[in-house]
């Protein structure tokens, strides 16, 4: 009986499978269109599913024709190809589909190739699991024998087809997944498919990335479910033959090899690792990809097979193996392959699956990556070298303090137990047991080499004597060489017959002969060595120490194990202590991520207990003002894990250790900590982060309530106030609390405390929003209020008494007085008149002189009697009282009359507005006119507070009625008389007195700038120098044009030989020239000399100066050709090395192509103005340090008649080649090759020809050497101010305006000076004008108080 599939072939009249090329097997849409209907589709289905179940009984059946069998055949390719048809045809028309789908205008047919495909989704996994079954079962009878291959890859085609579908890795798309997987693991297992689907396979990974975790499912469920591991060694196999060569340049297959080789490892780590060494050729190869998935692979094995301590010998040389070949690539060419490898030394650490032994070499390869060139490979450093922190197995606490002394005890203990050990050691093995161990091995050698072997003649060569043969027979058998020892008896037998000890007897046989000789000789020999003492002991005597010496062993063994834990721990700490000032340094970095990953390493060390972490803590203080907002959260984060989540049982006991940790940072911290401090201390406050619990606890600690230390007192204070930043109500409603228990008569036991004190109650001054609040009245207190009361007591009861925090505490007091007192002026004068009257007491009472008339405080004669700290302490209130003075004139006085001035301008408004409606109509024409009068009369009303301000500071405060002016000569005559006020302190006190004097008015500034100057200059006393150059800077800001032309002065103390006059002169400078108020010229070469300071901090202050230069506009390019004319000049430059250095660091800020070109043909056309060979050697590396591009290049070739001729100096040609070398590194057009070839060989022609020309001067010796020209004025007053060896005065005169009425007669009429060894800058300044810091007439401002009146404006 027919099947109903074969009258359904015969039907349609197939009787065979269409023999055709394998790419034409699967139909088009147009010739499948009917069978794609929904109709035809089910009817095709259920015929090959019918044929399906019938397949099995039919090749059961043993009695079937070979027609039928035929038939059969045909069905099934017929049914085959047809389903293979349609899941081709469908596949083919997906990608289509997917364009309906993005066409918004054709919203149906994106509804119905929706409806299709999901569909289709239901129905084709059906289909694949039919053609799997067909393929299950045993079809080799339909065709003899073996399965045509045609037939095999036609059902497998279609199922690499389905997975070419860039969406196949999809989740909706899983079952498909598995039904292809499947089926191919049926072909794979049934049909012998190995070869073509690992050619297939691999073909797709070169083509399609995508396929890539798609095969990886697969070939893991044929490794573990069908068996098929060989598989992977194919497909591995496969991959490792491929050219490294070929595939650096085929970018899309690498992508996929190193995909599949990466996810594979991580699902069949086993699998991998038996066939690794097929890939290894890749780790040498140009692809980096490969080398990081080959790597990756490994990792996986070193995880998941290569972990743990019971691994046999073998595995663990495979591991070492791998780790080995990891670490190598720590220092990888290339920067992506570094970065992956600290990754996955980081997953190793994490996993802990890193040997011991290799801890130290892993960690020193991760701290050397903290200086490496690529940003992501320094953060991955920093992770791994936090990995290993977290998951070190040595200890909680990783101090090298802590450490060191347990190592030290252990190490003592371990060499007292060796010690021991050796005295009680048992007695060595005797000869004669010794022999009887070697005689069968020996016995077996003379077996083997008798007779006599010739060939080993000519190796062997016996010695002159029978003493020295014995001693090298001897030799050869404790070495365990005992062929070579039989063989050299053999000779010696026969040359040294009837000798000592080779005697042989004629009833001995030749090996009896030889063994006994070779006994002779080993037990003979061995007991000479061996003392007497040991062969007098007994077995006996040894058998019952045998059991203590084994404990002892035990414990020795233990002891060495625990010497090495603790050496290996110490060295730990020490490579992390190491990595901490790397680390610390990476903080400042451009790269956020960096800065990000350092803050975090920072707080992961903070955990271990290492001391140098808080260190870094404080580092990161500074990073609280970063524009970047995700830094600073990283700092407030930072600060958050390390202080605000104390642990603790109860909120009081986490508050405790949360006091504790902010008191330690900032008892001892900085003015610039302090700061950073307040401002995140207010973000946490205002954030509601800090409990009120916490706040409790300080005040319990001020108040004395809770027993404290007398720091922890002055820390709970400043906390106190910097949380007041934030919430101003924590210090407003305990005001009296403060005031009562912190200026108190014990004021004088502990002034610092005081000080903490008043800066805490200031906070209650400070408006954070002042724009908002500009009309509000300022917050003040009446003169009578307890506070002053309390504060001009402890200032006046303090003057009389020696102490070194008075002075700061007064500044703090009286600048709280002006900050919050009604009438400070008055309460500051009561205060001067009572110190002053003290004063006057002491002076009366030490020259016996009792007046019953009061004495006048300018009389100042008798005062070098008076003690040395009350004059300091008068000079100091003097000057602090000053200062005040002029702040609270200029900033409070002006605010409050610009607030009542606006607050009477509303209520005029508002009286306008009040008016009747026919008197605006009447006046509406005069009403504009008088609104404009309103503005003018609101414009020149500033000008008219501003005039009034200056006119105060400058005729009122030094009068002669006022009190200060009283104390200015007693100023005026310490600064002028150094040598009979000697005192070191008290001259510091009187030139920063001075300074504040000077901010007062423009005409005492001017008539004392000479003495500050000269004191700044002359003074042996740092202090004095740095207050003096802090004052001048002031002085810059308020009276510019006054101290412009003593501006080199400034400049000079940053060659000061005090590091501390140095690092204040770099800060002050910076201030100045960052807020343009110096001009900068060519001087600013004086702060790139810091750049090579000594003191780290100096050469941060010329960094963050440099730094913060680059961001405004081009101002480093214009400046770097005066730096290098300058730093050049041998006679007041730099030398060579510390040039290049500073070279180096400037041009790291050139970074435009424009510049860049610039540059190159500004450097070259110096070559002319340079007058010595060292300025040709500095020019022409500077040259070396540009990224020369096309234009560049071409700029070498315009201007190469400039260099040419210094070509024959060594030094200049060698940076002109590396300036080529490094153009070639960049790819660019032949041209630009060829114009490279040949600037090249116009360079070595100059070269040598100027070798060749030098060669014949010398010879000649006809030719005279220029002579070198003798330094002049102009090049001597580049040189370096000196502090006390200059006894002219002539430097010190304040230098007289000049008026150029006609600037070219007197070009003209000023003789010209041959040039020195300088170069002309690119700006337009003569030599003279460049040192004269005066501003022409034109230049000159015409108001001489600009600060005043930009104040005023300011707070318009």
């Amino acid at each position: 009986m027919r099947s109903p599939t074969i009258r359904f072939l015969r039907r349609h009249r197939c009787s065979s499978f269409p023999r055709q090329p394998r790419s034409h097997l699967g139909p088009t849409i147009r010739s499948f269109g009917c069978i794609l209907k929904p109709p035809a589709k089910k009817r095709r289905m259920r015929v090959a599913s019918r044929h399906s179940s019938e397949l099995p009984a039919i090749l059961g059946d043993s009695g079937l024709s070979h027609a039928d069998l035929s038939a059969h055949l045909s069905a099934l390719k017929m049914n085959c190809y047809v389903l293979t048809g349609l899941l081709e045809a469908f596949e083919k028309e997906t990608p289509k589909n997917g364009l309906v789908e993005v066409d918004p205008g054709r919203k149906n047919k994106k509804n119905r190739a929706k409806g299709s495909e999901s569909s289709w989704e239901e129905e084709r996994e059906p289909l694949l699991r039919l053609l799997n079954q067909l393929l299950q079962l045993d079809l080799r009878r339909l065709w003899g024998g073996v399965v045509e291959e045609d037939f095999v890859n036609l059902v497998t085609g279609v199922c690499y087809r389905i997975l070419e579908n860039p969406t196949i890795g999809h989740q909706k798309y899983r079952a498909t997944r598995d039904a292809v997987t499947h089926l191919l693991a049926t072909a794979l297992t049934h049909y012998d498919h190995m070869f073509s689907a690992t050619l297939k396979i691999t073909q797709m990974l070169q083509h399609s990335e995508h396929v890539a975790p798609v095969f990886v499912r697969a070939v893991t469920v044929w490794a573990t479910e069908y068996g098929l591991k060989s598989i992977v060694g194919e497909l591995l196999r496969e991959i490792g033959q491929k050219n490294p060569q070929d595939l650096s340049r085929d970018t899309s297959a690498v992508k996929g090899y190193a995909t599949f080789i990466t996810e594979l490892a991580e699902q069949n780590p086993a699998l991998v690792l038996s066939n690794m060494s097929v890939l290894l050729r890749h780790l040498d190869g140009e692809s980096y990809m490969m080398r990081n998935a080959i790597l990756a692979a490994m990792t996986e094995v070193l995880l998941q097979v290569l972990n743990g301590d019971q691994l046999e010998e073998v595995a663990r040389g495979t591991r070492d193996h791998f780790l080995s070949m990891l670490q190598a690539h720590i220092c990888d060419i290339n920067g992506f392959v570094r970065s992956r490898v600290l990754q996955l030394f980081t997953r190793i650490v994490q996993g802990k699956a890193l040997p011991l032994t290799q801890f130290q070499s892993v960690v020193s390869l991760a701290v050397g990556r903290l200086q490496d060139r690529s940003v992501v490979v320094v953060k991955n450093a920093i992770q791994l070298l936090a990995a290993f922190l977290s998951n070190n197995p040595f200890s909680c606490k990783l101090s090298c303090a802590d450490l060191a002394d347990p190592l030290k005890k252990e190490v003592q203990k371990l060499q007292e137990m060796r010690d021991r050990c050796r005295e009680t050691a048992a007695p060595a093995i005797t000869p004669e047991e010794e022999w009887e161990a070697m005689l069968p091995e020996i016995r077996a050698a003379v077996e083997q080499l008798l007779p006599l072997q010739e060939e080993e003649d000519e190796v062997l060569e016996v010695e002159e004597t029978a003493e020295g043969t014995s001693e090298q027979i001897t030799g050869l058998l404790k070495k365990l060489n005992y062929k070579s020892a039989v063989h050299l008896t053999q000779k010696a037998l026969c040359r040294f017959q009837g000798k000592e000890p080779f005697i042989s007897s004629e009833e001995e046989n030749e090996e009896a002969t030889i063994l006994g000789i070779l006994k002779r000789l080993y037990i003979g020999k061995n007991h000479e060595d061996s003392p007497c003492d040991n062969r007098s002991i007994t077995i006996e005597e040894v058998a019952p120490k045998e059991q203590p010496q084994e404990q002892a062993q035990t414990e020795l063994v233990k002891q060495e194990m625990l010497v090495q834990y603790l050496q290996d721990a110490y060295n730990f700490s020490v490579k992390i202590t190491e990595a901490l000032s790397l680390v610390s340094k990476l903080m400042y970095e451009n790269s956020v991520s960096v800065v990000q990953e350092a803050i975090e390493f920072f707080v992961t060390v903070s955990r271990f207990g290492v001391p140098q972490a808080l260190l870094g803590v404080r580092r990161m203080l500074p990073l609280i003002w970063s524009k970047e907002p995700a830094v600073k959260e990283a700092v407030l984060n930072a600060y958050r894990q390390l202080y605000l989540s104390p642990s603790g049982n109860s909120e009081r006991a986490r508050a405790q250790n949360l006091v504790h940790s902010l008191s330690l940072i900032v008892v001892d911290a900085s003015l610039g900590t302090i700061q950073c401090l307040e401002e995140m201390i207010s973000e946490f406050v205002q954030k509601d982060e800090i409990k009120p619990a916490v706040i409790q606890l300080l005040w319990e600690r001020f108040t004395e309530k809770l027993q404290c230390s007398p720091l922890e007192r002055r820390a709970a204070v400043m906390l106190l106030g910097l949380m007041a930043r934030g919430k101003p109500e924590i210090v407003g409603s305990n005001l009296d609390v403060l005031v009562t228990v912190g200026l108190s008569e014990k004021v004088c036991e502990d002034y610092c405390l005081a000080q903490e004190v008043c800066n805490t109650i200031s906070k209650l001054a400070s408006n954070p929003k002042p724009a908002l609040e500009r009309n509000k009245t300022p917050f003040r207190l009446p003169q009578d209020h307890m506070l002053f009361g309390y504060l001009t007591e402890a200032v006046s009861k303090g003057f009389v008494q020696p102490s070194g925090d008075w002075i700061p505490f007064m500044e703090a007091a009286i600048t709280l007085i002006y900050q919050l007192a009604e009438g400070a002026d008055e309460i500051s004068a009561r205060i001067l008149q009572v110190c002053s009257q003290k004063v006057l007491d002491k002076l009366q009472e030490a020259d016996g002189q009792k007046a019953d008339q009061e004495a006048s405080p300018s009389s100042v004669s008798g005062a070098s009697s008076l003690p040395t700290f009350l004059l300091m302490h008068l000079v100091s209130l003097v000057g602090q009282v000053a200062l005040q003075q002029v702040a609270y004139l200029e900033v409070s006085v002006s605010a409050e009359l610009r607030r009542r001035r606006i607050l009477k301008e509303e209520q005029k408004t508002k009286k306008f507005d009040s008016s009747t409606t026919s008197q605006r109509s009447r006046s509406t024409g005069n009403e504009t006119t008088m609104e404009e009068e309103l503005g003018l009369v609101g414009a020149s009303a500033d000008d008219t507070e501003a005039e009034l301000i200056h006119s105060i500071c400058e005729t009122e405060l030094l009068d002669e009625k006022h009190l200060i002016s009283a104390f200015v000569p007693l100023v005026l005559k310490i600064c002028n008389n150094p040598g009979l006020y000697s005192d070191p302190a008290l001259r510091a006190a009187a030139a920063l007195a001075l300074g504040k004097l000077c901010m007062i008015s423009s005409e005492f500034c001017d008539s004392h700038l000479r003495l500050l100057f000269t004191m700044m200059e002359k003074s042996s006393l740092p202090d004095v120098r740095s207050n003096l150059i802090i004052a001048a800077g002031d002085l810059a800001i308020r009276f510019p044009n006054l101290v412009e032309p003593w501006t080199p002065h400034l400049y000079a103390r940053l060659r000061d030989p005090c590091k501390s006059v140095r690092q204040t002169a770099g800060v002050v400078m910076t201030h100045l020239i960052l807020k343009d108020m110096v001009k900068v010229k060519g001087q600013v070469s004086e702060m790139a000399t810091l750049l090579i300071d000594p003191e780290e901090a100096i050469a941060g202050v010329a960094q963050n100066f440099f730094s913060e230069l680059s961001n405004k506009g081009n101002a480093i390019y214009n400046l770097l050709p005066d730096m290098i004319s300058r730093l050049s000049d041998p006679d007041c430059g730099v030398d060579e090395e510390s040039f290049r250095t500073i070279m180096k660091h400037l041009f790291s800020y050139i970074t435009k192509d424009k510049q860049t070109e610039s540059l190159v043909e500004k450097l070259c056309q110096r070559f002319r103005t340079a007058r010595n060979e060292r300025q040709y050697r500095d020019l022409s590396h500077c040259l070396t340090l540009l990224p020369i591009s096309e234009r560049g290049l071409h700029k070498l070739q315009d201007n190469f008649d400039c260099f040419a001729d210094k070509l024959q100096d060594p030094a200049v040609y060698s940076c002109f080649q590396a300036v080529l070398v490094r153009f070639r590194r960049v790819p660019s057009k032949p041209e630009n090759k060829a114009l490279a070839e040949e600037l090249e060989q116009r360079l070595s022609a100059c070269h040598n020809r100027g070798l060749d020309s030098a060669e014949t001067c010398q010879e000649g010796s006809k030719t005279p050497m220029p002579a070198k020209r003798r330094p002049t004025a102009a090049s001597s007053r580049r040189q370096p101010l000196s502090t006390a060896n200059r006894d002219e005065d002539k430097a010190f005169v304040t230098p007289q305006p000049r008026t150029l009425r006609n600037p070219k007669r007197a070009q003209k009429s000023r003789p010209r000076k041959k040039p020195i060894i300088t170069f002309s800058s690119d700006e337009e300044n003569s030599s003279e004008d460049e040192f004269s810091a005066e501003l022409t007439e034109e230049e000159t401002p015409t108001k001489t108080t600009p600060i005043t009146r930009s104040s005023a404006r300011r707070l318009r």
